[in-house]
């Protein structure tokens, strides 16, 4: 039978790759050419340049054995050429010497893409450096159930972007995380949240995107220091800094809601932390952000959220940056201790501070304090059992400043005022045996001083749904089928003089699974 054309080119290209790469080994490699220059090779040169050579030889063998494998079958030429690089990149079990897989052939031609290591799931270099991606997440939480209260008051009790927020079905929040380290320098983060409002719309945003230095120069990170930067949640207290999936209940408590955010204070931003040179954990972290927006309650925000839920009933006023003045400064510093072999702790201290949306003379200023404490015995399996004890309290000063203007078409002058709230919650959560989580918290907020108005009308602070005073008493029982799944059953008591009938009754069921791994939280 005469030879194929094709196969015969194929074998001639192989036999001068052989003799072309015998010309390098044996003369034109720099290690041969040293040779030439400085003498001649020594035995064991000669050795080992003679073992490459037969190495080579045995990987061209296998590959005309691939060639004529390829045509005996029909298979086309890009199809063997994969089959070339394969058997050139991914070297295959031992075998006899006569069938001895090929070990892998030196890169002949750049890749845009390889896999980075074993805990890569994708890189990619850029220039000098090598752009990781180690870790990616999907978290989704969904949860149904009932309330004695409903319409606009259900969604003011439920005030979170991340609650349940309507009787029936509630798609909380679908989050996908991505986590990767940059080059040697920085790391990254970015959090993208999908979920479904009261009205039927789908939200997507961007929850988080954020640097964070892993070495500086004059050896700032040996002494503790490290940099973020980027739109991330801010460092106050510890509800704030956690996402909805982290959370031992289906809902954030409503202290937080009031003072930082049904969507947490965040925005984009810097922060410098410094983890101090002490015998027991002790880390400071200050921080500033942008003032505006709807993740900015408490201080420029933005007219969609003075609509929906003005802070004592004062009217936006828009204003612009035109100093450091008008960013939000954050500062947190938060200690850790081991009270025994069993128990550790850790408090924080939290103060948030910014202008306002009532005026350029308006201020506010948040302060915070919050403590937990964890108890895990030397011979729990598995995390179980185990004692969660957690606590916040938050106070708000809101300096509104004078208005003199118009409020839905009527003249209204309001005067300077400070409007004094605070709150706090409580929780303990014992997981009593593998996979059952038993759970209580209790929350309390109230209007410390200055009046809310509804037009030109001042009314008692006790009034208003954002600032009155309000209690809330939550039982939970939570069952893990697995790590990556989880169902909860809440039941919430609220009391508050603003709710129809004094008092509020729901129940909510929560599912939540996830895929693939999850950056691993703060204590």
């Amino acid at each position: 039978m005469q030879e194929d054309p094709k196969g015969r080119r194929s074998r001639l290209a192989l036999h001068l790759v052989v003799c072309f790469l015998s010309t390098i080994l044996s003369a034109g490699s720099p290690a041969a050419s040293t040779a030439q220059a400085e003498g001649p090779l020594s035995g064991e040169e000669r050795a080992e340049i003679q073992a490459q050579l037969e190495m080579l030889r045995r990987q061209i063998d296998a590959l005309e054995k691939r060639v004529a494998a390829s045509e005996a079958s029909g298979e086309s030429e890009d199809e063997a050429a994969e089959s070339e690089v394969e058997v050139a990149t991914i070297p295959g079990p031992e075998a006899p010497e006569t069938e001895a897989a090929p070990e892998p052939l030196p890169e002949t031609r750049p890749e845009p893409q390889r896999i980075g290591g074993p805990q890569d799931l994708w890189a990619r270099d850029v220039g000098r450096a090598r752009l990781r991606l180690m870790d990616i997440g999907l978290d989704v939480i969904a949860t149904a159930g009932g309330s004695t209260s409903d319409g606009k008051e259900l969604q003011t009790l439920q005030g979170g972007a991340h609650d349940p927020r309507q009787r029936g079905f509630t798609l909380n929040q679908v989050e996908l995380s991505f986590v990767g380290a940059v080059d040697p320098y920085l790391r990254a983060e970015t959090y993208i949240v999908l979920n479904v409002n009261p009205d039927g719309e789908t939200v997507i945003e961007l929850e988080e995107a954020f640097l964070v230095s892993q070495t500086l120069p004059f050896g700032l990170q040996d002494k503790g220091f490290q940099i973020e930067g980027g739109t991330y949640f801010t460092d106050f207290g510890r509800i704030n800094q956690q996402h909805p999936h982290f959370w031992t209940f289906v809902d954030q408590p409503f202290v937080a809601t009031r003072f930082l955010g049904g969507d947490a204070l965040r925005g984009p931003g810097a922060l410098l932390a410094w983890l101090m040179p002490l015998p027991w954990y002790s880390e400071f972290r200050v921080s500033t952000q942008n003032a505006g927006g709807e993740t900015q309650v408490s201080f420029f925000a933005n007219e969609e959220v003075y609509d929906e839920r003005p802070i004592g009933g004062r009217p936006f006023v828009d204003q612009s940056v035109s100093s450091a003045s008008d960013l939000t400064w954050s500062l947190r510093w938060a200690n850790g201790f081991d009270i025994s072999d069993t128990w550790s702790s850790q408090i924080g201290a939290s103060l948030a501070l910014g202008p306002n949306a009532t005026g350029r003379a308006g201020s506010t200023q948040v302060y915070g304090g919050d403590v937990v404490a964890k108890w895990r015995p030397l011979t729990a399996q598995r995390g179980w059992p185990f004692v969660v004890l957690q606590g916040e309290f938050m106070w708000r000063n809101f300096e509104a400043a004078a208005f003199d203007g118009l409020i839905d078409g009527t003249p209204a002058q309001l005067p300077q005022d400070t409007l004094r709230d605070w709150g706090l919650y409580a929780y303990g959560a014992w997981g009593f045996q593998p996979r059952w989580v038993a759970a209580f918290r209790g929350e309390y907020g109230t209007a410390g001083g200055g009046p809310s108005y509804v037009g030109a009308q001042a009314l008692p602070g006790d009034l208003d749904p954002w600032r009155g005073t309000r209690y809330r008493l939550s039982p939970l029982v939570a069952f893990h089928p697995s790590e990556f799944s989880r169902l909860r059953l809440q039941y919430n008591y609220d009391n508050a003089r603003f709710i129809e009938g004094g008092d509020a009754h729901s129940v909510w069921f929560g599912v939540e699974f996830n895929f693939g791994a999850h950056p691993a939280h703060g204590y």
